[in-house]
């Protein structure tokens, strides 16, 4: 049996230890964990559009409630549910901002609905109105849950991405940076609307 050079031994060693730290496992766990936060966020989001139209009809059960508030949500809603969205948005930072933008315009229209409400004691004193307003917040709080985990998943996905050597790793395997929810009033998208149903004093 011919037996093999010590610089073999080597360079076989070698390419276990590079491919033992170049990341790959690393890539692959951090990619299924932004996925499954993904997830979660379109959850929320789908959990919270299929409450807006039960919303949307015990409202327009108020006498000359404002129309203009009312049908700004339910464009909203219409386009924040229209968007294709498949596991592809991850990676595509254009349609992953559409998306969230969408999104934002769709809590600025309820949370406007939920300020004018105040005008309208009926309203208010609804039983109906007051279980869903308690879903609405409740789903809003889970929103901003959802979308903080993603944040978080996705910012250790993009450190391992952005750092060397596996870096290297990423760009041989496809592996690039993926897009977060990064807007100038991060804050205030991701507070859920102030509503207060109590009777007024």
């Amino acid at each position: 049996m011919k037996r093999w050079s010590p610089i073999r031994w080597f360079l076989i060693l070698a390419a276990a230890v590079s491919l033992s730290g170049c990341g790959y496992n690393d890539f692959q766990r951090l990619d299924e964990a932004s996925k499954s936060a993904w997830s979660e966020v379109l959850n929320q989001y789908q959990r919270r559009a299929d409450l807006i139209p039960n919303i949307v009809a015990t409202v327009k059960g108020e006498a000359n409630f404002e129309q203009e508030t009312l049908t700004k949500v339910v464009e909203a809603r219409a386009k924040a549910t229209s968007m294709q969205v498949t596991p592809e948005t991850l990676n595509n930072p254009e349609a992953f901002q559409k998306f969230q933008q969408a999104q934002g315009e769709l809590s600025g229209a309820l949370s406007r609905l939920m300020v004018t409400v105040e005008k309208y004691p009926d309203l208010k004193a609804n039983k109906g109105f007051s279980d869903l307003r308690v879903q609405l917040e409740g789903t809003e709080n889970r929103i901003t849950v959802a979308r903080n985990r993603y944040i978080e998943a996705v910012q250790a996905y993009n450190v391992l991405a952005r750092s060397f050597p596996s870096n290297l790793t990423g760009m041989v395997f496809g592996y690039q940076p993926k897009p977060t929810f990064t807007v100038q009033n991060e804050a205030q998208i991701s507070t859920p609307p102030t509503v207060d149903f109590g009777t007024k004093k």
